[in-house]
């Protein structure tokens, strides 16, 4: 018997890396809070702190644990629709006559962008950093409510004749 290759993804749409329910709607919304964009391979020995996203009724909440940033290190943009947050966390000077058993800690720049959807008000953003956790919260803008028409009756300003 012949060993045929399985066919993974592929189709209409070309291949698939596994179908994700909410990726995929965050997709349809114009939504890409979990996309970072971050240099090809800065995960594996750059420092690339691990992001918190969520969404209340009223704001967006963005929560970082950076260790060892200080906070004349950190930088905080918002362009449009686009949230960068950027910084450095300096390695600690090593003497030549210390001996590691193990050095896992990740030094260095990093920065994180994030899209934002319509809606968020720019202009009220806060941002906090205290021990070593960062939080930035972006408003949303308050919607308008809509406005009731009348259908017939008075027009507006104007009576009815009689």
């Amino acid at each position: 018997m012949a060993d045929l290759p399985a066919r993974r993804g592929g189709g209409v749409m070309g291949p698939q890396r596994g179908w994700d329910p909410f990726e995929r709607m965050q997709e349809l919304l114009g939504l890409d809070f979990g996309r970072m964009l971050v240099p090809p391979g800065a995960r594996e020995g750059g420092f690339v702190p691990d992001f918190e996203v969520k969404e209340t009724k009223d704001a967006f909440i963005f929560k970082a644990d950076i260790p060892g940033v200080e906070e004349k290190d950190l930088e905080i943009t918002l362009a449009e629709n686009r949230l960068t947050i950027s910084g450095k966390r300096e390695e600690e000077k090593r003497e030549e006559s210390d001996r590691y058993y193990a050095y896992e800690r990740n030094y260095g720049s990093f920065s994180r962008t994030f899209t934002l959807p319509r809606g968020v008000n720019s202009d009220d953003v806060q941002a906090d950093f205290k021990n070593g956790v960062l939080n930035v919260r972006i408003p949303k803008k308050t919607e308008d409510q809509p406005k009731r028409i009348k259908v017939g009756g008075e027009r507006s300003g104007e009576k009815a004749k009689a």
